[in-house]
């Protein structure tokens, strides 16, 4: 990759190049540290693809955990540091962040307490949710407000439109900025000690690169929203032949067009190896779940109902578990993260694409290759030692999920034929990151589905646990209370599916099918005797669960607060156990002021998906449910052909801003928004931010501070899912 810079091959002559003798200063001259705060591994992969080209462009560098961040202490950290950090929850650092956030928001901190040190921040985060990066930037503008220095511009990766699109060029201009700044502490310095930096060459380059950067993005969204026929035109447009060329060929997964086919590919580094799989002739038959269930409890799928018509566009269903053996407290608002396995057909067809079907009940042994160059390899610890191969593909490695470009590089490492090989470089290459949006990314396509595409390549088992995610669980709302449901959880789901395409066969959602197929014995349509009051606790299916408190998603203790709840869809779920909560809070304090409760629901047809409308209706019936509004986006006009109805819960909280406004800006009361993150969470917000302008007669600006003060109160909150 290109940095500007050409260093030559001895270590020793890289650092004279970047400090003459007289100005060299001690060890740590070219060293620099990386930090990363990771959830599900995004943040950590790339910080080890950071650590690995280090050495590339003539520099060393370590790397840590926050976590671990005791092992460094950056109070006096002279060395430049980097940091790659993701964002969780409602705008939230990661888990494994949280304590050096709390230590480094300490209010006893002096402002100049990091005045020595010096930085760079790679955020990532989804345009699909608010508080866009919030993790990067809270630790970005704390450090900030303690006196760190940035020495490059941060950088803020979007997982909606592809985190390559800004990490990608955000790495390659990193080595420039690194190599002036050590150059800068030699010359101020010959110990490195006085890091009194020259900022404006550095300030100019960052605002280059965030105008490069802007630029590039726009182009790349430019061309995700084409159709392929007109991406193949607008990247031909140079060439007359190409273009002609170009209305016979159509880009695919398996192919390109020109220019792409017939261009020179800049592609990443090919990663570094540092996994030895070792399947040893000792069988390991039985294994059916997994032994560390690291806070799951195994409970009875006790109910389960279907909540829409079999007509409805999506299938949703309702499921009530049994956890009154296992002493679990909830409250409304909560989630509950469901452990789900891979799909046993899938499983099986990648066995037999792999060679390895009979040795599928071997057990496994992972280590570390001895001379690997890969900095700080470990054995992921997700992947059980002596587990079966079975298992292991089973439950602990996230076939389903989309190979990132490094995998994909590595991939085609391992491709006989050479067409195949070449159109995997291109789909990993810096020119094939339309292609790679289109029919890999935004494609859904898995592993499985470019083995099946490249029947060719035939990776080694280490390559997977090298480059697949750890199995993560799925998370669902509680749609209950235990004050009125003791002993019981439910929750509810829509079961996902996928469409056949040219990428890959129809499939449904990894969990919500497999918990489709999981109760089919059980399930009941709407209206009908739940499976409790029919089978004996015996035959019910089981599942794993682990509680996930909220730390805000909750109603208000003081019980006068009044409440918008705006829950289309299986968006609902949550406000269904708030208004059950509410609804026995009424019977306990009959003498108290309970405040005004809002619901906005919406689905697509009123007698196909109108989720809990029985329920619904009797909170409405009995006080609990204030105003209960509703809209039903595919239903044709009524009788009276009334113009302009309502369709989304947008429009209806646009009829009753007055109420709205009313009940956030004056009466202090909540906002709750739970549901898509991707469209109605967006529109709702964008709405909100009007019915604030119209009421308080403020520009967007002004509206936008007034919501961003909703909540940091903790007033406006949401439960979103992209």
């Amino acid at each position: 990759m290109p940095c500007g810079f050409q260093y030559v091959t001895r270590p020793e002559t890289r650092l004279q190049l970047l400090f003459p003798k007289s100005s060299m200063p001690c060890e740590v001259a070219a060293r620099f540290l990386i930090f990363y705060g990771s959830q599900r591994g995004q943040a950590q992969s790339i910080a080890e693809e950071i650590c690995q080209q280090a050495a590339e462009h003539g520099f060393t560098a370590d790397i840590s955990c926050l976590s671990n961040q005791h092992k460094y202490n950056l109070d006096s950290e002279i060395r430049p540091v980097v940091f790659v950090v993701s964002t969780t929850g409602d705008g939230d650092p990661p888990d494994t962040a949280q304590k050096f956030v709390r230590k480094i928001k300490d209010k006893s901190l002096l402002h100049d307490h990091f005045s020595h040190l010096r930085y760079a921040l790679l955020g990532l985060g989804d345009t699909n949710y608010a508080n866009f990066c919030n993790g990067g930037k809270t630790i970005d503008s704390r450090l900030q407000q303690l006196g760190a220095k940035h020495f490059y511009a941060t950088g803020h990766a979007d997982d909606g439109t592809g985190l390559e699109v800004v990490v990608d060029p955000w790495i390659e201009g990193l080595w420039d900025a690194l190599k002036k700044t050590f150059s800068s502490m030699a010359t101020s310095n010959q110990q490195g000690a006085d890091l009194s930096y020259c900022t404006q060459e550095n300030d100019h380059k960052n605002a280059s690169y965030q105008e490069k950067n802007k630029s590039d993005l726009e182009v790349d969204l430019h061309l995700l929203k084409l159709s392929d026929s007109q991406k193949g035109k607008a990247i031909t447009s140079d060439s007359s032949d190409a273009e002609t060329l170009s209305t016979a060929l159509v880009a695919s997964l398996k192919q390109s067009v020109p220019p792409l086919s017939e261009s020179a590919l800049n592609v990443p580094a090919l990663p570094a190896s540092y996994l030895e799989v070792v399947l040893e002739q000792v069988s390991t038959e039985g294994e059916t779940v997994p032994s560390d269930k690291d806070g799951y409890h195994e409970v009875s799928i006790s109910k389960a109902v279907q909540l829409t018509q079999d007509n409805a566009v999506k299938t949703a269903i309702l499921l009530e578990l049994d956890i009154s053996e296992q002493n679990i407290a909830y409250q409304p608002g909560d989630a509950f993260d469901i452990l789900c396995p891979n799909r046993a057909s899938e499983v099986e067809e990648l066995l037999l694409r792999l060679d390895v079907q009979t040795q599928k009940n071997c057990a496994v042994q992972v280590n570390l290759l001895k001379n690997s160059s890969k900095k700080a390899a470990k054995v992921p610890l997700h992947i059980p030692q002596n587990g079966s191969l079975q298992f292991i593909l089973t439950w602990c490695l996230e076939i389903r999920s989309t190979p990132k470009k490094a995998f994909v590089r590595a991939l085609a490492d391992f491709t006989l034929n050479s067409s195949e090989k070449r159109r995997l470089l291109e789909l990993c290459s810096k020119e094939g990151s339309a292609d790679y949006n289109s029919f890999v990314r935004d494609a859904n396509v898995c592993l499985l589905d470019l083995l099946r595409a490249f029947p060719s390549c035939l990776p080694p088992l280490s390559l997977l646990f090298e480059h697949l995610p750890k199995l993560q669980p799925r998370a669902y709302s509680a749609a209950s209370s235990s004050l009125q449901h003791p002993g019981k959880v439910h929750f509810v789901f829509s079961v996902v599916e996928f469409p056949a395409c040219p990428e890959h066969p129809a499939r449904t959602g990894l969990c919500t099918g497999w918990l489709a197929g999981h109760v089919s014995s059980i399930l009941w349509p709407l209206g009908t005797v739940p499976a409790s009051e029919r089978l004996g606790t015996s035959a019910l299916p089981k599942v794993h669960v682990r509680p996930r408190p909220s730390s805000t998603f909750h109603l208000s203790a003081d019980l006068s607060v009044p409440v918008v709840m705006v829950g289309p869809g299986t968006g609902v779920a949550p406000f269904i156990g708030f208004l059950q909560q509410r609804e026995e809070e009424r019977k306990a304090y009959r003498e108290a002021t309970f405040g005004e409760t809002w619901l906005f629901f919406g689905c697509r047809h009123k007698d196909k998906d109108f989720l809990f409308r029985e329920e619904l209706e009797r909170f409405a019936h009995n006080g609990t449910l204030s105003h209960l509004i509703v809209c039903f986006s595919r239903d044709e006009p009524d009788a009276t052909g009334t113009v302009n109805r309502p369709t989304y819960v947008q429009h209806n909280l646009r009829l009753h801003a007055k109420n709205v406004a009313s009940i956030l800006l004056k009466d202090k009361g909540c906002l709750y928004v739970c549901g898509d993150a991707k469209n109605m969470a967006k529109d709702v917000n964008d709405t909100l931010l009007e019915i604030i302008g119209n009421e308080l007669q403020i520009d967007k600006l002004d509206a936008m501070k007034t919501a961003a003060g909703l909540r940091e109160e903790k007033r406006y909150l949401q439960d979103i899912w992209s």
